[in-house]
């Protein structure tokens, strides 16, 4: 009797979940090609923080494998591309089809000058292997170069080709994004999740801001599939940015719902300004990373002068 009283009261939640609200959980979006447009200029506009000498922000994506941190990436650039691109390798695996370390670039229409961020996209968390502890430290903190393929069997050390002994502030993480597939939020590798953990502890220690991008939206809400624009007023959605939240320990405004391109054959107004919304708050996060930085640059210069003065 128990277990079904338990089963009903499941059912009448997924029931409730699956409702669409009444009004929006987040307001003010226009679903138009002119709001689109807006955004798509911002992020063009965008450049790092004035007094930090960075010419372009590294945001650092992390995600199980086959989660869509790969085609984060290809989704972004088809916006900017103007049609579908599979320039980054993405697709289903048992194991991470990414297995170098790219820093991949996007550029402002057919041929033209790259944005002032990179995405940079590596191996996928696996619960039998992925990076080692050290490797990320190295990736955190700017040692990795671009297209260094990692290796199982021989962690990256400083002795390797192209390892970058003395990084600056431009070589560094600035954000970075953990990518989870909202469809299998629930059955997420208990493995996986503390590996999670034990990553946003060593971002923590250096104040590296951190964002959720949920992906496969479609998958857990049917009215999504066939209109994006109806995602805020999800309750299934909504249901998972909280539970994500909670998971992760982060705000739910630092959980950011997203559909990736992967069965479109053509792009989709709504599938963009979701992107490029979440895109624009990764990089204001990226500012205020930058925020901290410069003060303690400028704390720096001023010891460095009053050392000077008094001597």
């Amino acid at each position: 009797m128990e277990e079904l009283m338990e089963e009903e009261a499941l059912l009448q939640s997924q029931k409730k979940a699956n409702e669409s609200l009444s009004k929006p959980w987040i307001c003010n979006i226009d679903w138009n090609s002119t709001f689109e447009e807006e955004l798509k200029d911002k992020v063009v506009s965008y450049k790092p923080l004035t007094g930090t000498d960075i010419k372009q922000a590294r945001i650092l994506l992390v995600g199980q494998v086959g989660a869509g941190k790969s085609s984060f990436f290809n989704t972004i650039n088809s916006i900017f591309r103007g049609r579908l691109s599979i320039q980054a390798n993405a697709g289903s695996a048992e194991h991470s089809l990414t297995t170098s370390y790219r820093m991949y670039q996007v550029r402002a229409g057919y041929a033209g000058k790259p944005l002032n961020f990179r995405l940079c996209d590596t191996r996928g968390i696996e619960e039998d292997q992925s990076l080692d502890d050290q490797e990320f430290n190295y990736l955190l903190d700017g040692h990795v170069p671009d297209k260094y393929k990692f290796n199982p069997a021989l962690p990256l050390s400083p002795d390797a080709i192209g390892f970058i002994k003395n990084p600056t502030l431009s070589d560094k993480i600035h954000c970075v994004a953990f990518i989870l597939d909202a469809s299998s939020v629930d059955v997420l590798p208990q493995k996986v999740m503390e590996r999670f953990k034990s990553l946003q502890t060593r971002m923590n220690q250096r104040g590296i801001p951190q964002a959720v991008l949920l992906t496969n939206i479609d998958k857990i809400c049917e009215e999504i599939s066939d209109d994006v624009s109806k995602v805020f007023f999800s309750g299934a959605v909504k249901e998972c940015v909280e539970k994500v939240a909670m998971m992760m320990g982060l705000p739910q405004s630092q959980v950011l719902p997203v559909k990736n391109y992967h069965r479109e054959v053509e792009l989709d107004q709504n599938i963009n300004i979701l992107s490029l919304m979440s895109l624009k708050r990764i990089l204001n996060f990226v500012d205020d990373f930058l925020y901290n930085k410069l003060d303690e640059i400028e704390a720096e210069n001023g010891a460095q002068v009053r050392i000077a003065e008094s001597k």
